[in-house]
């Protein structure tokens, strides 16, 4: 059987590793993982210092790896929180530390209470791997994988019931006061289950940076990081799946070819950054105005693309001129931005790229036509003549 100090050794290398795993993702800038690394070298800190003190510890000793494990503790919690995009710490969570802090002073140095101390330490235990399990699984994604949220919360509420058990062991007198390093079921039990949960845990935290890195990376892949709409090629697969979807159920679909009017211009006599912010402002207006149920990307330069869905050739031309209205009207600072469009349907038996073919010569006719205007395309199975949508009378 394995003893006291042999689980000991063991926990140390294991919380090494685990802040060598965790010390490789830094560089990522992935929040939170700081905290954890650092909550892992106060674990591995404190525990060489149990083996340093050995059976009889000081008081000062006692409460000196009490201090370092609770702020471990607080480490992993507040770096959860942070991963998650919320207020690492809290004021309400800091005032409770600080009484905590007292109390263990207190039974340590004025008023020496073995059974109080482990009832309020692993009090404090059990309330930091709750709390890490609980926001993991409360910001497990709807959509997509939650097996890193899953398995860490596992591995957090395993070791809470261990800290739980704990506490009603030792308040009720069932657990003799035991040193660290003592031979006894209950230090067996909490270090084996530490030597399991605490690699565990941050084998969790490591999948979950995982995920937000492949998530990061494939936002690069597909969105377009200057106007915040989807990319050609993430454009094109997308609305090729909903145009399957759409031939299958016979319904109907539209695309729209949007070209903000006199861009090189706006480029060559204000500069590159104004122009970004020009097509920034003209994508932030569409998409605010846009369906839900509509598709919208950026397919180069200065050009876009709208796939409306469950609409006609005629009620897409209404809904460009609709978006054509609202970014002309949208605050300009100082740089007047509008845009020309073409709309072609797509008929059964179309392919994405003929529509869009379609859509691009009509888009040339209303830059011909004077710019800031919708044209509609005429389709090869209908008799529709060229349609335009005029700009109002000023």
């Amino acid at each position: 059987m394995l003893s006291a100090v042999d689980l000991f050794g063991i926990l140390i290398v294991s919380c090494l590793m685990s802040v060598a795993i965790l010390g490789s993702l830094l560089r990522t800038t992935v929040a939170g993982v700081g905290r954890w690394c650092f909550a892992y070298a106060l674990l591995a800190a404190a525990s060489s210092w149990v083996l340093l003190v050995g059976n009889q510890p000081g008081p000062g000793a006692i409460m000196s790896i009490l201090l370092i494990t609770l702020g471990a503790v607080m480490l992993l919690v507040q770096g959860m929180r942070q991963f998650f995009g919320l207020s690492p710490v809290r004021r309400d969570e800091s005032v409770v530390a600080v009484v905590v802090v007292v109390t263990l002073a207190y039974f340590t140095y004025v008023s020496p209470d073995p059974h109080a101390r482990v009832t309020l330490a692993s009090i404090v235990f059990a309330y930091g791997r709750i709390t890490v399990g609980t926001l993991a699984l409360r910001h497990a994604p709807r959509d997509g994988t939650r097996y890193a949220h899953r398995f860490l919360a596992a591995a957090a509420y395993l070791g809470a019931l261990v800290h739980i058990a704990r506490v009603v062991a030792s308040a009720t007198g069932v657990m003799p006061p035991t040193t660290f390093l003592q031979l006894s079921l209950w230090n067996v039990l909490l270090l084996g289950l530490a030597v399991v949960t605490l690699p565990c845990m941050s084998i969790g935290m490591v999948m979950l940076a995982h995920d937000q890195l492949a998530l990061r990376m494939e936002k690069l892949a597909t969105i377009d990081e200057l106007t915040g709409v989807l990319m050609r090629r993430a454009f094109m697969s997308r609305a090729n799946l909903l145009l399957s979807e759409a031939q299958e159920k016979t319904r109907p679909l539209s695309i729209a070819i949007l070209d903000v009017d006199n861009f090189k211009a706006v480029n060559d006599g204000f500069g590159h950054a104004v122009g970004d912010r020009v097509l920034a402002r003209v994508a932030s207006v569409v998409s605010r105005e846009l369906r839900s149920c509509d598709l919208l990307g950026r397919l180069g330069g200065e050009e876009f693309a709208i796939l409306f869905a469950d609409t006609r050739k005629a009620d897409a031309a209404r809904l460009a001129n609709a978006l054509r209205l609202a970014v002309e009207r949208s605050p300009d600072d100082g740089v007047r931005c509008t845009f020309s469009a073409g709309v072609s349907a797509i008929v059964p038996g179309d392919t994405l790229e003929s529509a869009i073919v379609r859509a691009d010569a009509a888009l040339y006719m209303a830059k011909a036509a004077g710019r800031n205007r919708v044209v509609v395309a005429p389709e090869t199975d209908e008799l529709d003549a060229l349609a335009v949508v005029r700009a109002p009378e000023r």
